[in-house]
């Protein structure tokens, strides 16, 4: 049921929410790697929702944080889920920050790029102000504003267009998928993010945490492009055709969510994440020893 790093006696853990999940694999990987003692719980073991239920674990565990990696990730099809979307992304962090302050608990969360609607056509940093276009980042926005309103010491990280080599469904993956099969991948080249390596996203995370660091933090790799320029540049660092990803109008289904144009991020409050490329050079080597060891 609870997944544990070797534990030194006198340290207390980490407790990992949403411990299944692309963020709390890599979470747990981290931890591993750097020697951190945690303790894990997947969705179906916590729901974060549940005030009882997250009480009873802080009592079980005794943890110094909670690192929240649980959340509703489906932005489509949050706009016909709102009710769930909003429990899992909004009330279920709301619980854990009021739980954390009444323990003296720090806790870290994950927001989105979607907080924002594009129109500065720019890089967004901390203090620009929100005004989400779908449900998905309203129930992210919402999150913030409760969690930082009851726990103030609470770390809330903005994210974007987030790839881990761990992750089979990821957008990066299935483009690699398709091209090494010799298939065509057209890709929308209308739209700008800040891509972000997972394991560079939640090693920063957890150097913030233990540096006592609050508030909203951007982390994203350094680069601002298309989904089309990403795709392109993951099949070159592959030595695969880059050719085969082409571009596609952007095409938005009647009952698709509506996103921001643009939604580049950097910081203003400290260094950003390692360059792009770096973190492409990466993911295929980690993707290349998964496949070997498969």
């Amino acid at each position: 049921m609870i997944a544990k790093a070797a534990m030194q006696q006198s340290a207390r853990p980490i407790l990992i929410t949403g411990a299944a999940g692309t963020l709390g694999r890599s979470l747990v990987r981290t931890c591993e790697t750097r020697g951190i003692p945690y303790v894990a719980l997947s969705r179906r073991e916590l729901d974060i929702c549940n005030p009882e239920a997250v009480r009873a674990a802080v009592l079980h565990c005794q943890p110094w944080a909670i690192v929240n990696a649980a959340g509703y990730v489906r932005v489509d099809a949050a706009e016909q889920e709102r009710t769930a979307c909003r429990r899992a992304n909004a009330v279920g962090p709301t619980v854990l920050a009021m739980l954390c302050r009444q323990s003296g608990i720090q806790l870290v969360t994950f927001s989105s790029d979607l907080v924002f609607d594009g129109a500065l056509n720019r890089p967004y940093v901390e203090s620009d102000s929100v005004n989400p276009l779908n449900t998905y980042g309203r129930t992210k926005a919402e999150a913030e504003r409760r969690v930082l309103a009851l726990a103030p010491s609470a770390l809330v990280i903005r994210t974007s267009a987030f790839f881990s080599p761990w992750d089979q469904a990821s957008f990066l993956t299935r483009v690699l998928d398709q091209v090494s099969c010799g298939g065509t991948v057209r890709v929308d080249g209308e739209t700008t993010v800040s891509p972000t390596y997972v394991p560079d996203l939640v090693d920063r995370a957890v150097d913030l945490l233990i540096d006592g660091a609050s508030g909203v933090w951007h982390l994203a790799n350094l680069g601002a492009l298309s989904w089309l320029t990403l795709a392109q540049r993951v099949a070159r660092a592959a030595d695969l055709d880059a050719g085969a990803v082409q571009r596609c109008q952007r095409l938005v289904p009647r009952d698709a969510a509506r996103r921001p144009r643009y939604s580049a991020l950097r910081s203003e409050r400290g260094p950003s994440l390692p360059p792009l490329e770096h973190a492409l050079l990466r993911y295929i080597r980690e993707r290349g020893v998964i496949r070997n060891a498969a």
